[in-house]
């Protein structure tokens, strides 16, 4: 165990719903900016956001203080990704690389679009469904490059490094072998997830190809070095939350006091059993382009 454990505030599926993180002392922590992007030499630490065949968008909030965990809300509503045929809600755990950051100010000239202003988004393929707020290594294996209303949103290809077949995956190459037809299933979920909510298929950069895992690994070294940049105040992050406890050099550093008062200042965990609405398990049949 790497010593991590989340904390939920408040009911699931409710708008004051949050998953905080703490360290192995108890202590509240950052999940964007506290948990090292590095598990080990090229193991990358995953924070897990939404579990496998589950629908509620949830991610971290990234102007919230601590930047806990909480589920994305449009238009005053709690947010659902849809049952695309055939598949049921997110096809892999999916969540996000930490001391990462998709800089909105940066043109990537892979994509010719600017950051979405989050941290790099990871798709975990391992056999284990996850659970919201735990914290994973995972092996990189490659990197698909979305483009999502115009701005770039990668999508990292891992697997967990407790996976019992993790030492048969190396590389993209491997997926395409092991798991046929899952890249493919993977690029068609990202293209068509939003057009129930009626927008428009996304799009992607290399004619939606996955490219391989040092092109992947380049691409998060580089977003390391943006999310550098955010949280020693070198870059300007327009309402982003920065608050940590562990980056030294950086101005919004707090003591773990200071994170406790936020954390206190919020309603209670939830007892009662929370139920999702019943329309979020309906199928939803498209028509592919």
């Amino acid at each position: 165990m790497n010593g991590f454990s989340s904390e939920e505030r408040a009911a699931p599926f409710t708008l004051e719903y949050r998953v905080f993180l703490k360290n192995e002392k108890g202590q509240y922590i950052s999940p964007f900016h506290d948990i090292p992007i590095y598990a080990d030499k090229d193991v990358f630490h995953m924070v897990v956001e939404v579990p496998r065949w589950s629908n509620a968008k949830m991610e971290i909030a990234t102007k919230d203080p601590l930047n806990p965990i909480k589920q994305d809300v449009k238009k005053g509503k709690l947010r659902y990704v849809a049952n695309l045929f055939p598949y049921k809600g997110y096809i892999w755990n999916y969540g996000a690389i930490p001391q990462t950051w998709e800089d909105p100010g940066h043109n990537d000239k892979h994509t010719g679009c600017c950051g979405d202003n989050d941290p790099i988004d990871v798709c975990e393929i391992g056999s284990k469904v996850c659970a919201r707020g735990e914290i994973i290594s995972v092996k990189v294996l490659g990197i698909l490059a979305m483009i999502d209303e115009g701005e770039t949103d990668w999508k990292v290809i891992a697997i967990n490094v407790d996976d019992p077949d993790a030492a048969n995956y190396n590389d993209i190459n491997d997926v395409k072998r092991l798991k046929p037809g899952y890249l493919e299933a993977t690029v068609d979920w990202f293209r068509r997830y939003k057009v129930p909510d009626g927008k428009p298929e996304n799009q992607f950069a290399f004619n939606a190809e996955f490219k391989d895992k040092d092109f992947a690994i380049d691409i998060i070294k580089s977003m390391h070095d943006y999310w550098k940049a955010l949280v020693t105040k070198k870059t300007d992050g327009k309402g982003i939350s920065c608050m940590n406890t562990t980056v030294s050099e950086s101005p919004f550093k707090c003591d773990p006091d200071a994170a406790k008062a936020i954390v206190d200042a919020l309603p209670p965990p939830c007892e009662s059993a929370c139920t999702i609405p019943t329309d979020v398990d309906k199928w939803f049949h498209h028509q592919k382009n």
